[in-house]
């Protein structure tokens, strides 16, 4: 079975987010402004449902999705696009795949400890983030 990985994660750490960030074609300004933020995850898992909700000082993003059940997902606060995306679990880890502009464009979830690692990837470039739970 799953883990179950509601809780409040703090940021701990974050590795290659320009070069990810990059691979999206975000501008260097934003970029640059994005690298600066620390965002906080708050996670709701529900059974089959979850709502992952990414909190910053210059804005929040939040999906809320059903596991294995492919979506429009409106990119248009990241990077401007739409996909389709996927969420489904990969033995104990949350993977989502996002079709459409962006080759190998998706990230996976997953505990290690009281720590929620995310790696994210976008073309050849891949980006690490590290939260630790606090609640």
């Amino acid at each position: 079975m799953p883990p179950n990985l509601t809780g409040y994660y703090r940021f701990v750490s974050q590795e290659n987010m320009d070069n990810y960030l990059r691979a999206l074609d975000i501008n260097v300004v934003l970029r640059k402004l994005v690298c600066l933020l620390k965002p906080d995850k708050e996670i709701i898992h529900t059974g089959d449902h979850m709502v992952i909700r990414t909190i910053t000082s210059l804005r929040d993003y939040v999906m809320d999705f059903d596991l294995g059940v492919q979506f429009e997902e409106d990119l248009g606060p990241v990077d401007g696009r739409k996909c389709q995306t996927t969420v489904s679990w990969e033995g104990d880890q949350l993977v989502c795949e996002q079709l459409g502009e962006k080759r190998n464009r998706g990230w996976r979830h997953w505990l290690e400890g009281n720590q929620l690692h995310l790696r994210m990837t976008a073309e050849d470039e891949v980006c690490v983030q590290v939260f630790q739970k606090v609640k």
